[in-house]
């Protein structure tokens, strides 16, 4: 028997370690269930991180927790899935094209920034949805000390005001400091297209995140989209032109393109609609979670997040419940009861939230501390000790925060 994981992000690599201690704890020999985890690299981009400086230090090895929990790894970029054959078709750079059969599938392949088709994004904007993305942000930062002094050169904007863009523009005045020293009068505006800042955080917090912005200087522009970006402006929806030879795109993000090949119905944002055990409705043998996948998390009709707070736990239980399948044994619902916010707000601390209502239980530096412990302890992979790299993927047991 063959389990097939496609992605190793957050929900990939908790999938193909749940299902290692399921097949564990059953007895079986890695031949009797083979778990196959496919991905372009073992390694896991801690992508939450990637609006701080220093992105090519944002990754954390997966080869040897693999090695240790019996999980195959193949390198290669999955590039068409065959739901009624049961097979994907894997482009690896040795040994070119490959079909793999499984016997159960699951869909880990994370999403993608939204780049809709406005003139100039594709050529002079900048991201940091993947760790290509950032790194190329953070050489074009760098390379602006060798500039003349311009306004255009002095001024970054952020497209979109949600979590991802308030996260980079907090983050961006002490990056720029570091670039051109203190007596450079730098400008950081967000511009997001709804009547308020963080649309999606409700009125509770707000107050707190524009008081953050206040304190560093971050202005914003409401209730107007990016029209237009070139090398060294933005022209806003409005018709406000902005000197700015740096853009940060950060207006949403969709299900990666191969969950299209899955015949299941998706939703807005291209995520496949799972039942309960994350199994894809009306595909049979195939899983979906993470960012690749809208699932229930309660009984109260709340759907996960894209967000590595619910990935993590959804593999857990995606990873479990293919295994499960294939050894008879019954599978356990998906559940995520608790939800935190955490957002970094640069020198300004940051915000702690908790529950869909988004009560704020900690701000300024006791929530830094928190923001920082989530962001190098908690997101990292287990140790490579095959006990203890078991054991962080079971389903009931992973950290519902």
């Amino acid at each position: 028997m063959r389990l097939v994981i496609i992605g190793a992000g957050f929900a990939g690599m908790y999938a193909a370690l749940s299902a290692a201690r399921l097949r564990d704890i059953r007895g079986l020999a890695p031949e009797e269930l083979e778990i196959m985890l496919v991905a372009p690299e073992p390694t896991l981009v801690v992508r939450p991180r990637l609006y701080e400086p220093k992105p090519e230090t944002l990754t954390a090895p997966l080869l040897d927790v693999l090695k240790a929990t019996d999980v195959t790894f193949l390198r290669g970029t999955a590039e068409s899935i065959d739901t009624t054959c049961r097979s994907v078709v894997v482009a690896t750079s040795h040994e070119g094209r490959k079909s793999i059969s499984y016997d159960r599938l699951v869909v880990a392949t994370g999403s993608r920034l939204f780049r809709p088709n406005v003139p100039g994004l594709a050529e002079d904007a900048f991201s940091v949805d993947s760790l290509e993305d950032a790194i190329s942000l953070d050489r074009h930062l760098k390379s602006l000390s060798s500039r003349p002094a311009s306004e255009a050169r002095n001024t970054v904007v952020v497209a979109g005001g949600g979590f991802t863009g308030i996260e980079a523009a907090t983050e961006m005045p002490s990056r720029l400091r570091e670039i051109f020293g203190k007596d450079v009068n730098t400008r950081v505006i967000i511009v997001e297209r709804n009547p308020a800042i963080a649309p999606d955080m409700g009125a509770g917090p707000r107050p707190l995140i524009e008081d953050a912005l206040r304190k560093l200087g971050v202005e914003t522009r409401l209730g107007a989209g990016v029209a237009a970006i070139d090398e060294t402006s933005v022209t806003l929806s409005n018709g406000e032109r902005i000197e700015a030879a740096t853009v940060i795109w950060a207006a949403g993000i969709r299900a990666a393109p191969l969950t299209a090949q899955v015949p299941g119905e998706r939703d807005n944002f291209g995520r496949l609609v799972v039942d309960r055990e994350l199994r894809v409705v009306g595909v049979p043998g195939v899983f979906a979670t993470g960012d690749a996948a809208k699932a229930v998390c309660d009984d109260d009709g709340n759907h996960a997040l894209m967000s590595c707070q619910h990935a993590t736990r959804m593999g857990a239980f995606a990873g479990n419940n293919a295994a499960a399948e294939l050894l008879g044994e019954a599978p356990t619902p998906y559940h995520q009861k608790a939800y935190v916010t955490c957002l970094d707000l640069g020198e300004a601390g940051a915000l702690f939230t908790r529950g869909w209502d988004r009560n704020v239980e900690h701000v300024g530096a006791d929530a830094k501390k928190i923001k920082q412990e989530i962001n190098t302890v908690w997101i990292y992979p287990p140790k490579p000790v095959r006990a203890a790299a078991l054991a962080s993927a079971d389903p009931q047991r992973v950290t519902d925060l």
